[in-house]
């Protein structure tokens, strides 16, 4: 296979955030007065659009009750909860290299444009990107849309371009999108849910990814 475009997921693909996701999800709750999900449930959520993912973890509810915790939400995870968060280890070594070896690079998304931005900022990585999506500027994964957008707008096909990301949803969404995915095992989702979707490898590290690649082209 020939990849152009190699488009990750941010959280818990190249982000370490998960315990600050999961901290502010269980605060925002409590402060609209609702009892907090439980750690597994808040961590099986990420990935989604915001939105999204307060109608999953607060069904009985209305679009009113979800927009009220998702404010509450983005209160913290924007300044509030000083849980730290960090690229994971290999994360910029290996953005330089795929830019070096000429590969397009794009992030999809679950954020909001405003955190894609304040991350992509605070880790020195926005000027390595040729595309990005969030989940707030069009359909939340697994629909293919933002996947889509990301290869109409850089000209590449579905057969070039490898999504990479750690849980279902990412891979659901480049099956739905005619793309090919990369799942890394290391983040919220385990490895045989992962496996469950088909993708063309699961990795224990970002550091494996390299070789992946590298063995793949000289096949």
């Amino acid at each position: 296979m020939h990849f152009q475009l190699i488009v990750f997921d941010w959280d818990g693909t190249l982000m370490d955030s998960e315990a600050k996701i999961v901290a502010c999800i269980r605060a925002a709750f409590e402060d609209v007065g609702e009892p907090a999900p439980t750690p597994e449930a808040a961590r099986n959520i990420i990935g989604l659009g915001l939105e999204d993912a307060m109608a999953e973890l607060w069904p009985q509810a209305g679009p009113d009750q979800w927009s009220r915790v998702a404010d509450r939400y983005r209160d913290y995870f924007l300044g509030g909860d000083q849980t730290p968060s960090t690229l994971f280890p290999g994360a910029m070594e290996l953005v330089d290299w795929l830019l070096d070896k000429g590969y397009l690079l794009a992030v999809a998304t679950g954020k909001s444009r405003r955190g894609l931005d304040i991350s992509l900022e605070a880790t020195g990585l926005a000027d390595r990107f040729h595309a990005t999506r969030c989940a707030d500027e069009t359909f939340s994964k697994p629909h293919p849309e933002m996947l889509l957008q990301i290869m109409d707008e850089l000209g590449v096909k579905g057969s070039n371009t490898l999504m990479v990301g750690d849980t279902e949803y990412d891979m659901l969404m480049a099956s739905n999108a005619g793309s090919h995915a990369l799942a890394v095992c290391y983040g919220v989702h385990d490895r045989e849910r992962l496996l469950l979707q088909g993708p063309l490898g699961c990795l224990e590290t970002l550091a494996e990814m390299r070789p992946w690649l590298e063995q793949g082209l000289s096949a």
